[in-house]
């Protein structure tokens, strides 16, 4: 082989290395930072970029996309003196990344460092029971403080989510006895409002009834009034029918002697009516006499109709 021949293959050596590390691909969601003899130089974009080998480095890779990160548990003291252990997730992500290649020098801990620190400050400027019914509200502001201090990082915090919440055992304990008996006074509560709304029910129903029961009582009453008024004016007016015929009658030929005979044979009914009712009769003196019974009978007939007559 000779020397040319090898030169030029050293040559080709050397071209194909420099080449090779002069280009760089970059996936898609990532961002690579280059420094130019140690310091900031470009950020490279996703898809084909040129540096210089051996001046440009790349010296830091970060992912854009979502990353979550696992909190570890830690021990919060809470307002009223009780100690709780939490632990959650944290998603965030890299928004600037210059910032969070010169920010810290490791941004994902210190956004986890400063999310403890963060927790056990708000954790202990609550009770024990607002912390345990408040996740919302303490996970918005462990976001609110984190994604505050997090943009000289380079570092957006997007959501913080509380996974385990876990007081003393003997707090435990003492919560369900509470939730117990919370739950037997709603028992009773609730067991003595149905007993107070069923006899309201039943009350309210015997009333109900007692009203419908007059109502009806006095409708039938009415009715009977109604009945024996029309009975009675019906009586009446057939009697005044009666009476005005027997009037017009007394005029004709030979009414007067069908009329003594009329009265004379009623007296005589009525009589012995009166004999077999009672054991006892006052018998007037002239009973023997009974024309002349019959004849004061038809003198008040006929002053009656003189009467009205002349009326």
């Amino acid at each position: 082989m000779s020397v040319s021949l090898t030169v030029a293959i050293i040559v080709a050596v050397i071209a194909f290395y420099i080449v090779s590390r002069g280009l760089r691909i970059v996936p898609q969601q990532h961002a690579w930072v280059v420094e130019r003899l140690g310091r900031f130089h470009s950020v490279l974009q996703p898809g084909l970029n040129l540096i210089i080998p051996l001046i440009d480095n790349v010296s830091y890779r970060f992912d854009l996309r979502e990353t979550p990160i696992d909190v570890k548990k830690q021990i919060c003291i809470t307002k009223d003196n009780t100690q709780i252990s939490i632990d959650g997730v944290l998603y965030l992500q890299v928004t600037d990344p210059k910032a969070a290649a010169y920010g810290t020098s490791n941004p994902l801990a210190a956004v986890e460092q400063l999310a403890q620190t963060i927790m056990r400050s708000d954790v202990g400027k609550r009770q024990l029971d607002e912390v345990l019914s408040s996740r919302t509200e303490l996970n918005t502001a462990i976001v609110t403080e984190l994604d505050r201090a997090a943009t000289n990082w380079g570092v957006k915090v997007l959501r913080y989510e509380i996974r385990d919440i876990t007081p003393p055992e003997d707090v435990i304990r003492a919560m369900e006895l509470q939730i117990t008996a919370e739950r037997q006074k709603r028992a009773v509560i609730a067991k003595s409002e149905g007993d107070k709304q069923q006899a309201i029910n039943v009350s309210e129903g015997e009333r109900q009834q007692q009203i419908n029961r007059a109502e009806g009582e006095r409708q039938a009453q009415v009715l009977r009034a109604e009945g024996q008024a029309q009975a009675i004016l019906k009586v009446a007016d057939a009697t005044a029918q009666a009476l005005a015929t027997v009037g017009a009658s007394l005029g004709q030929a030979g009414a007067r002697e069908a009329m003594t005979m009329q009265v004379a044979e009623s007296f005589i009914e009525k009589w012995g009516a009166i004999a077999k009712a009672s054991n006892v009769m006052i018998v007037p003196a002239d009973m023997g006499d009974l024309s002349k019974l019959v004849g004061t009978a038809f003198r008040i007939v006929e002053g009656a109709r003189g009467t009205a007559a002349g009326g």
